[in-house]
């Protein structure tokens, strides 16, 4: 295994880019990841996003919407085990996010004002804003931070759970699907955690060129990326909307 690997002081980046090199040997004959390589995929899997999501957003099918969130879902969790095929599983993600975020999309679309418009620039101008945070180094991305970010999205994942158990049984959460002050509060909360998981990103791009993770984790990089990029979009989509109602 790469000497620099066995050098890693973060555990977590550790366990992702050394446990997949000690499984397979090959990675040293296709090379190493790149940041630009991680860049070019994850260019690539918005390409084939937007090729899905326009054609979704244009025919508005339910059943391709929610069979791509679904797809896309397993395709994440098949991805956490089998990093090494992230270069196959990451554009079928992408594929399947598309027909999602389409559907999703021409749903919101519907609040007028151009919605989904403004939640598109609004998502670019988070992502440049965090890409300056993380090359000026003014949130420093520690083990600590790792830590607390990870915590929180959990939380947050947990309770979108749990709010969705109680849909079957007629209880919602007024603050996570309606307006009002606290939802709006909430809504904002939520932008603020998914933009923090950008810079857990970005070091994860950096840290694999920097340690010399295999070749596939650009795609699997790419991938991260992306599922925190729509995460983003979907949370700036649902503030706008409750902004509106």
């Amino acid at each position: 295994m790469n000497k620099r690997f066995s050098n890693m002081g973060n555990p977590m980046l550790k366990k992702s880019f050394a446990s997949n090199a000690s499984a397979t040997d090959t990675f040293t004959q296709e090379g190493t990841m790149t940041s630009q390589g991680a860049i070019n995929k994850t260019l690539i899997l918005f390409g084939i996003l937007l090729l899905t999501g326009i054609y979704n957003f244009q025919l508005q099918s339910n059943v391709l919407m929610i069979g791509g969130a679904i797809v896309g879902f397993v395709l994440v969790l098949v991805n956490v085990f089998k990093k090494e095929y992230s270069p196959y599983i990451a554009p079928g993600y992408a594929a399947m996010e598309g027909l999602f975020v389409g559907g999703i999309s021409g749903i919101y679309a519907g609040f007028g004002g151009g919605i989904v418009i403004q939640a598109i620039s609004l998502t670019l101008l988070v992502l440049f804003i965090m890409l300056f945070i993380h090359k000026t180094g003014i949130i420093p991305v520690t083990n600590k931070f790792r830590t607390g970010v990870i915590m929180a999205t959990g939380a947050i994942a947990l309770l979108y759970v749990i709010s969705f158990a109680l849909s079957f049984f007629g209880i919602h959460m007024p603050f996570i699907h309606e307006g009002g002050t606290f939802g709006i509060l909430f809504s904002l909360g939520v932008i603020g955690i998914a933009s923090l998981n950008l810079l857990l990103d970005f070091d994860m791009i950096i840290k694999g060129e920097e340690y010399g993770a295999p070749k596939y984790m650009e795609w699997f990089s790419a991938m991260g990326l992306m599922i925190t990029l729509i995460w983003l979009y979907i949370e700036i989509l649902r503030l706008l909307a409750k902004l509106r109602d």
